[in-house]
């Protein structure tokens, strides 16, 4: 009990648990868009998602690929790609002692890039939008995985 009082008296560890939470959040949704495009265009990667729909032969015009549906998922995907790394850097990084100021600015960073991100990325809006949104994010975690290493390095 006394170790758990103790975290939640670290700020950093408190703003790293807030911000990896809203982009968790993020990135759950993706999950959700990618659902309501495929239901609202019909669009199935599987024979039997599309069994609501048709049966038999009938199936098949709804297993095909659509660019709204591939856009939400390669979105998602790059989620996937960028978020995971930042949660498991990003705890490392909390746990290493750094400054306040510092970790809010590379949590909140990170956190509005990926949301500019995927708004990039669905509207979707020209290029460099999106690669410095995402180049941002990346940037922030290489920093993050760099001050770890600076702090903590072992031998």
């Amino acid at each position: 009990m006394a170790e758990q009082t103790k975290l939640m008296e670290n700020e950093v560890f408190l703003a790293y648990v807030t911000y990896s939470t809203i982009v968790l959040l993020k990135m759950m949704l993706m999950s959700s868009v990618t659902a309501y495009f495929r239901l609202t265009r019909k669009v199935f990667a599987n024979p039997e998602d599309a069994t609501l729909h048709a049966t038999g032969e009938g199936v098949k015009k709804y297993v095909r690929i659509d660019e709204g549906v591939e856009r939400v998922r390669r979105c998602h995907q790059n989620d996937l790609e960028n978020i995971v790394p930042f949660i498991g850097i990003g705890l490392l990084y909390a746990f290493s002692s750094p400054d306040l100021f510092m970790a809010l600015m590379h949590f909140r960073i990170f956190t509005a890039s990926r949301i500019y991100h995927t708004i990039a990325y669905l509207t979707p809006l020209p290029q460099p939008n999106r690669g410095l949104s995402w180049m941002i994010g990346y940037g922030v975690t290489f920093s993050m995985a760099y001050t770890v290493l600076k702090n903590v390095w072992y031998l």
